[in-house]
């Protein structure tokens, strides 16, 4: 059990009073895609581009996700009781390839709470989480809600993705817009099925 500092406790418990449900979260990106914007500070007609497209991406998903009848046998045998806070933003293709993944999982299990917080909105939350020194969403952490520790977490990427990722940085140095196609690419093929196999090993 990773014992958790008392400041990462009060900064998540700050995060999940203004943090809201997948189904608000969904509502918020829909309304915003509406009004040509996205969440965050920052506004572009870029990131709201990638808004309409990701709440596209989410719709698709969140009827086509497939799970084998091992990983909900397994999703249903879990009886731990925990509350997964995740960090995200609706410009986020990652996330918007993985966050109804996370919801469906959640949705099996009524002992895995599953709670929605903007990244710009809780910097000190991503911070205490960074990936290689990178506010890199989306940031699932799990927390027990009997003792409050942080007893997970998951993110950005699906682990077959970040390898991707990181070979290509590797030999390149940097993404390129080309890699970010074939990276879509791979996760549509994919169907969320590398993200359960992650989110098995959480619970």
């Amino acid at each position: 059990m990773t014992v958790t500092t008392t400041h990462i406790k009060d900064i998540i418990a700050e995060s999940l009073t203004k943090s809201m449900s997948y189904e608000a979260y969904r509502t918020l990106v829909q309304n915003l895609v509406a009004e040509g914007k996205s969440t965050g500070d920052v506004q572009t007609e870029a990131l709201s581009t990638y808004s309409m497209l990701n709440d596209k991406r989410m719709q698709r998903l969140n009827k086509t996700i497939k799970l084998s009848e091992e990983a909900i046998a397994e999703i249903k045998a879990y009886t731990g009781d925990v509350t997964w806070l995740v960090l995200t933003e609706s410009w986020c293709g990652d996330a918007a390839q993985t966050m109804p993944v996370i919801n469906k999982v959640a949705e099996l299990n009524e002992n895995i709470t599953l709670k929605v917080v903007l990244r710009d909105d809780n910097d000190a939350l991503m911070n205490e989480f960074l990936t290689n020194g990178g506010k890199s969403i989306p940031k699932l952490i799990a927390i027990d809600n009997t003792s409050k520790n942080v007893i997970g977490d998951w993110g950005p990427r699906p682990s077959k993705a970040t390898k991707m990722v990181n070979d290509f940085k590797a030999k390149h140095g940097t993404l390129t817009p080309e890699f970010k196609k074939d990276l879509q690419i791979w996760y549509n093929k994919d169907k969320g099925q590398n993200t359960i196999e992650d989110l098995l090993k959480l619970i």
